[in-house]
């Protein structure tokens, strides 16, 4: 099972649009695929017109970035790598454990299509994610863990169109304690009267006025790998 999460927000700044996507699909995302204990991993571009616009994730058995084969990527960089991965205006890396994993009743994901530059590809990545990273005082962090199980989860899983949600710790990087990975079937379930309700609870808002860091990002599939 795959219980890690590699999660990374890009920026390629001075590096010129075509030159970034296709390094990235074509040579950097399908070399982490090549890694024992990497399971999967997917590009989204921002819905949000937040920066940075790229996210990237990858699902990963831990241990798996510590083994010879992982750090070998970096070891063996070509000198495009090198080049793009020096010049990125941004490159957040974080990484993640698994706390929790739920999903609506007959949730599977799908898979899309996406038209690559070969013709259609078929994605098996989730069309949209919604990524909220929040921190709380060690006080409140059982009042959050509680609430998301009890209440926060199991109404998100009832908005139509709702597929998944999981819940990582952070181990490494500069970000939020806590981050909850949904999966959307498209943005138009933020209009849902049941999503509009699950965001306006007492508990919900006592918890957000307590955190003391909090992210809300939205991204859109872009590629899959694996």
């Amino acid at each position: 099972m795959a219980d890690g999460l590699l999660f990374v927000y890009t920026d390629p700044g001075p590096v010129p649009a075509a030159e970034f996507n296709d390094w990235y699909d074509n040579e950097h995302g399908p070399a982490r695929l090549t890694v024992p204990g990497i399971t999967s991993g997917s590009r989204f571009h921002a819905l949000d017109d937040a920066l940075p616009p790229w996210l990237a994730y990858y699902e990963f058995r831990q241990g798996t970035l510590d083994s010879p084969e992982y750090r070998a990527l970096a070891d063996n960089a070509s000198a495009r790598e090198k080049s793009i991965m020096s010049s990125l205006a941004t490159l957040d890396r974080r990484v993640y454990e698994l706390i929790s994993d739920d999903s609506a009743p007959g949730g599977d994901d799908p898979p899309g299509e996406s038209d690559g530059p070969d013709g259609p590809d078929v994605l098996a990545g989730p069309p949209v994610v919604l990524a909220v990273s929040l921190s709380v005082p060690p006080s409140a962090e059982a009042d959050l863990a509680a609430w998301y199980a009890d209440e926060h989860i199991p109404a998100l899983l009832k908005v139509p169109g709702w597929r998944r949600v999981r819940r990582y710790r952070l181990l490494e990087g500069g970000a939020p304690t806590y981050l909850a990975l949904s999966e959307v079937e498209s943005a138009a379930v933020f209009e849902e009267p049941a999503y509009q309700a699950s965001v306006s609870t007492p508990r919900r808002n006592r918890l957000v006025e307590l955190a003391i860091e909090r992210e809300r990002r939205l991204f859109g599939l872009h590629k899959a790998f694996g």
